[in-house]
């Protein structure tokens, strides 16, 4: 007999509907999996055999011809044990087969028949709406994540025994209802606050800055003046993420396996800190089946590179396009993906290889050379990119024993929320423009107008420090925010004056 089960596997961060076709016919006992099935879905004949019999299920002892369809679709990972398990048991006619046409059935099976959560179940879920399916049917420890789409049936068991009773008698079921009690809890719990910085005045500016326009920052100071301890508090300031941010941060996170224990949607700003020693794919993904890598992670949030001259040149060269862009792009011999990767980047660096080339406290051991070829490590145009160049010098002893607290993150959110409407209400015609570091020339056209003073004093600036256009556009777009952050209409000379001084340090390089 013939049985077809729906399914579905996740490419990029999008999920294609797989058939799942199982015929059982008479011959020697033999089970074939046949449509590019990997290592993992060729091992589900032995756990979909012993978790059938565990479930107090017969194993056909017949000919077996499982079809994973579309066939030029390579299918990977433990998802299929489900629903080929489902299709084995309607082609032998032990369980009721007038559900199944109507839901995509997704799960991993351990031995005993127990259901295991598995990942990417978020995009299954978008995609069983896209295609008019009346629900889900998976692990119970999977629910919450894939009920966060609406307009669905979602049906979690912990046992295969349980799905088919659930096919012989759906009355006596109940779907899963979205716990949105973890909507109403703050985003920022357990963030450290600004308030615990003492001093550092320009650089907690700077940190307002680059949360309210989205913008790139690289802190350099001598090591223990607070550089790691600020870019932490960044998450602090940030507006919360919106539902629809929310709902994409999610499903990359759910593809790259990261929300099996956790449910529903990622609520708080993602902060990604990868070692120096991470490679390149760890960075924008890769693998012969592509995944996202940490800047994908980092989409809607904050990649922190801590110590950023200690990476390899060629690991920050990858950075490039996805900053420009807002996307990466992974190309396979069978097939292209796209993952989205709008993030801040955040980097603290020394300014030297002895840590303390200008600091007032302790000399430099190094000389010119050992600097240039220091700085050498990063390129130009990489430079170009980060919006916000910022010294941070070590704290004196009167300012570290001082007890006074600096402003709270709570109040310097507010502005920052305040500022990122202004841009909304901006570009409200522009949803891709999500922050003035968006903005394209075009728009710099538009609302970065500058009167004749502000121009003749960038062009001083640009003839100066030897800036390239990319960095120009940089200032202008700095300069929109901190006009922003005051409401005002136009940019002003105090706003250019402000947004040049945070590109002293390219002449460091």
């Amino acid at each position: 007999m013939l049985a077809r089960v729906w399914s579905a596997s996740v490419v990029g961060i999008h999920a294609v509907q797989i058939g799942v076709e199982v015929d059982v016919s008479g011959g020697l006992p033999k089970t074939i999996l046949v449509g590019l099935p990997d290592a993992a879905v060729q091992e589900s004949r032995e756990r979909v055999n012993a978790a059938l019999k565990n479930s107090g299920f017969a194993f056909p002892m017949r000919k077996i011809l499982v079809n994973l369809t579309p066939a030029d679709l390579r299918k990977e990972g433990p998802s299929f044990d489900l629903p080929i398990s489902m299709g084995i048991l309607a082609a032998s006619e032990q369980i009721n087969t007038q559900l199944l046409g109507d839901f995509i059935f997704i799960g991993e099976l351990s031995l005993d028949g127990s259901l295991r959560p598995v990942a990417g179940v978020l995009p299954v879920a978008a995609a069983a709406k896209q295609l008019g399916m009346r629900g889900l049917i998976l692990p119970a420890d999977n629910a919450q994540e894939a009920a966060v789409v609406e307009g669905l049936d979602i049906y979690g068991f912990k046992y295969l025994s349980e799905i088919a009773a659930f096919c012989d008698r759906p009355q006596d079921h109940q779907p899963v209802t979205l716990n949105r009690d973890v909507f109403k809890t703050e985003p920022w719990l357990g963030i450290p606050d600004l308030k615990d910085v003492k001093g550092q005045a320009q650089a907690r500016r700077a940190l307002e800055i680059a949360a309210a326009g989205g913008h790139n920052l690289i802190f350099v100071g001598p090591p223990g003046s607070g550089k790691t301890m600020l870019a932490r508090r960044l998450p602090g300031i940030l507006p919360a993420l919106t539902f629809s941010e929310a709902l994409e941060v999610s499903q990359i996170h759910s593809v790259a396996g990261l929300l099996k224990n956790r449910g529903t949607l990622v609520r708080e700003r993602p902060f990604r800190s990868p070692h120096h020693s991470a490679s390149g794919p760890s960075l924008v993904g890769g693998g012969s089946i592509p995944k996202p890598g940490e800047i994908s992670l980092a989409h809607r949030g904050i990649l922190f590179l801590d110590e950023l001259t200690e990476f390899k040149r060629n690991v920050l060269e990858f950075l490039r396009q996805p900053l420009e862009d807002g996307q990466v792009t992974i190309t396979r011999t069978r097939q292209s993906v796209e993952f989205p990767a709008q993030f801040t980047l955040i980097a603290s660096t020394n300014p030297c290889p002895c840590g303390y080339y200008g600091d007032t406290i302790q000399a430099c051991t190094c000389g010119p050379i050992q600097r240039e070829r220091y700085w050498a490590k990063l390129s130009g145009p990489l430079m170009d990119r980060i919006d916000l160049q910022v010294a941070v010098n070590r704290l004196k002893p009167d300012e570290m024993m001082g007890q006074a607290q600096g402003e709270g993150s709570a109040s310097v959110r507010d502005r920052v929320q305040r500022a990122r409407q202004i841009a909304s209400d901006r570009f409200a015609a522009e949803p891709q423009i999500q922050a003035n570091a968006d903005m394209q020339s075009r728009h710099l056209r538009d609302h970065c107008a500058l009167d004749d003073a502000c121009r003749t004093l960038l062009e001083t600036a640009i003839r100066k420090l030897g800036l390239s256009a990319r960095a120009m556009d940089r200032i202008l777009k700095v300069a929109r925010t901190i006009a922003d952050l005051e409401s005002a209409a136009t940019i002003q000379t105090p706003h250019i004056a402000e947004a040049i001084q945070y590109r002293t340090i390219d002449r460091m390089q």
